[in-house]
């Protein structure tokens, strides 16, 4: 399951659990009769749940490496998928054989020249790499050579009348920032933790929109200003007071366009001496007094920085395999088998970067599951009214790349596609509750499901909505019906503590039950489940949607758009827009690239982020999007999230 810091534009895990909880619990009165006319749907063995069991324990040695995307480990697990899809006789549905290539980006590396030049009057002085500084895996490759200016926090916060670039000129410096934000922020946030103001990308993008060339980061006094809650990275040594944050440890975009480094608080102190001040005194002038103390460090003080970061990309594969009906139409089983490999920037066990994070649950119970239920209808083969697609997606994790990729290069055709069921953690099955989204996206699930699980033991909690963070989302944007299964958030997220003995697998493999008896009634029926569109929840505290609905994370007016999170060359592409929105009451469309955003323009999804965030409801802002290769221009009015 995909997930990153909320503040940083992605999805992040307390949006899952909060949205989770705030789902209503529908009745479950409609029964069988209530289905369309169909055939008496063919029955499938029961779920084994040794055999279940020993596929996590399989996915989740060390040889699989956490199955990151771009690792060794992750192509052992293909190979695994597809010795196994291949053993039951099913037909290859890859391009070609079993398997659908698609490339990622991976993460960065540093290459080239990294290092800080200092000249202080005639002192020149060389600082060293991960000793006095570090950049950020999201800073431009490049030099920068220029003058210094101390801009305190880096913040531009209208709605706390709050700016420390207003008197300040930043246009061509290196910018001086201290971390986190001022100490008087958090008595304006509901849970006391940080407002986006503190992330690093926002950071970054408000200097960079400033005029500056490059930004110097440094942690300041600890415990100073707002520092609750996360904010990325560990130091380079245990109980470290002054942390350089790991490189590749906080999440971002490819290039923040402006060059960004950590450097270590003694280093800033020497460059603000030059000017007769103190770190420490300007943090504490900063929290006291809630106003800013920004100010240009003198001529004698030169700073270059020159930063090499490079992209890492990789090959990766879905692995797909098919169960032929006999009509060209078919269902969608799916699941992620990717994980995080050993950590990086989403790991939410951040002093554990560079262990493996061997993800049972997510998504080694849900991969497990796509290959338990192959097994269990494979010997229906030549006895279904439908087909039947297995699909195991890569690149999940990395924002739904590999589904994503699927329904824009399909292997069978999309508009055959029936439905698509879901499994994304579903190995931790706590007191017989199950979770369920999409429900309100096919006409008949709700029968489905009623007569699906009148035998089981589950309290079924409902979610109308098909958006979320994981590959259902990307069948949604294409008008099929979804089903999502989810067992549950747990304290093992995300974390190298998320391992094969805890894993439910006798509760597991009777959801299973269930989900095969869904897919075959589906199979079976006469008619087709029609599509509804079933709009998200504008709500930033529900959780589940915002961070892939409003390209805002959850932050600043309600827009309606939904990205893909594919790259393009620059911009935004949506995905789908949102019914009766903003954004399509002014004519904006699924396939629009969004590259201007009022006087901003739009690179990438933090872009349209920082945009959104730093605008305000009732706002009319004019947007640019290229659509056809043509560009347009609409007014879209901002609207309150409800």
């Amino acid at each position: 399951m995909s997930q990153s810091e909320s503040h940083q534009g992605r999805w992040a895990p307390g949006r899952w659990a909060r949205a989770w909880l705030a789902a209503s619990v529908l009745a479950l009165w409609l029964g069988p009769e209530a289905l369309p006319a169909a055939a008496q749907a063919p029955a499938a063995g029961a779920a084994d749940p040794a055999r279940y069991f020993n596929d996590v324990k399989a996915l989740t040695t060390p040889r699989m490496e956490g199955r990151g995307d771009g690792t060794p480990g992750l192509a052992r697990a293909a190979r695994l998928l597809e010795a196994e899809y291949r053993r039951l006789g099913l037909q290859p549905a890859g391009t070609p054989a079993f398997l659908q290539a698609f490339q990622v980006a991976t993460g960065a590396k540093l290459a080239g020249t990294n290092e800080i030049t200092q000249q202080i009057g005639s002192t020149r002085k060389k600082l060293k790499l991960n000793e006095d500084f570090a950049p950020f895996s999201f800073s431009s490759s490049g030099e920068v050579s220029a003058n210094v200016v101390f801009a305190g926090y880096g913040v531009t916060a209208p709605e706390f009348g709050y700016d420390d670039y207003a008197a300040m000129d930043a246009t061509g410096k290196i910018v001086l920032l201290l971390r986190y934000e001022p100490a008087g922020f958090a008595t304006h946030t509901s849970n006391q933790g940080m407002t986006q103001h503190a992330s690093l990308v926002t950071k970054a993008i408000n200097a960079r929109n400033h005029g500056a060339r490059g930004v110097v980061l440094v942690n300041g006094a600890q415990g100073g200003g707002n520092a609750t809650g996360p904010q990325g990275g560990a130091g380079t040594a245990a109980g470290d007071p002054d942390p350089l944050m790991r490189f590749g440890s906080v999440s971002g975009p490819v290039d923040a366009r402006v060059v960004f480094v950590q450097g270590r608080n003694r280093v800033a102190q020497e460059w603000l001496a030059a000017g007769g001040k103190s770190l420490a005194d300007l943090q504490q002038q900063i929290d006291r007094t809630m106003q800013p103390a920004s100010f240009a460090l003198p001529d004698t003080l030169r700073v270059t920085v020159r930063a090499g970061v490079e992209m890492t990309r990789a090959t990766v594969n879905n692995v797909l395999a098919y169960l032929p009906g006999r009509t060209d139409e078919y269902v969608i089983l799916g699941a992620h088998y990717d994980h995080l490999g050993y950590g990086g920037a989403d790991s939410l066990a951040p002093s554990q970067i560079g262990q493996i994070h061997p993800g049972a649950d997510d998504n080694a119970s849900g991969a497990a599951g796509l290959l338990e239920l192959a097994r269990m209808l494979a010997p229906l083969n030549g006895k279904l009214d439908r087909g039947i697609l297995f699909a195991s997606f890569a690149g999940e994790e990395l924002g739904l790349l590999g589904s994503s990729e699927w329904v824009k290069s399909p292997t069978r055709p999309l508009d055959k596609a029936v439905a698509m069921i879901n499994m994304d953690m579903i190995g931790r099955i706590k007191d017989n509750k199950v979770f369920v989204g999409g429900v309100g996206t096919g006409s008949t699930f709700e029968a489905l499901l009623a007569a699906a699980r009148r035998d089981s033991p589950f309290q079924m909690d409902y979610s109308q909505s098909g958006y979320a963070a994981s590959d259902h989302t990307s069948f949604v944007t294409r008008r099929i019906p979804v089903l999502f299964f989810f067992s549950g958030l747990h304290a093992d997220y995300h974390k190298p503590s998320d391992t094969w003995e805890k894993i439910n697998a006798p509760d597991a493999t009777r959801l299973l039950d269930v989900i095969a008896k869904v897919a075959l009634e589906l199979n079976a029926a006469g008619a087709r489940p029609e599509f509804v569109a079933v709009a998200p929840d504008q709500n930033p505290h529900a959780g589940v949607t915002t961070g892939v609905t409003s390209g805002g994370g959850g932050y600043g007016p309600y827009f309606g758009s939904i990205p893909d999170f594919a790259p393009v060359e620059t911009g935004v592409r949506f995905s789908d827009v949102q019914p009766n929105s903003p954004a399509a009451r002014a004519g904006l469309r699924a396939g629009d690239i969004l590259v201007g955003f009022g006087d901003k323009s739009i690179r990438d999804l933090y872009d349209f982020t920082d945009a959104l965030r730093s605008s305000r409801v009732g706002q009319v802002v004019p947007v640019t999007v290229l659509r056809d290769g043509m560009q347009l221009t609409v007014s879209v009015t901002l609207e309150q999230r409800r």
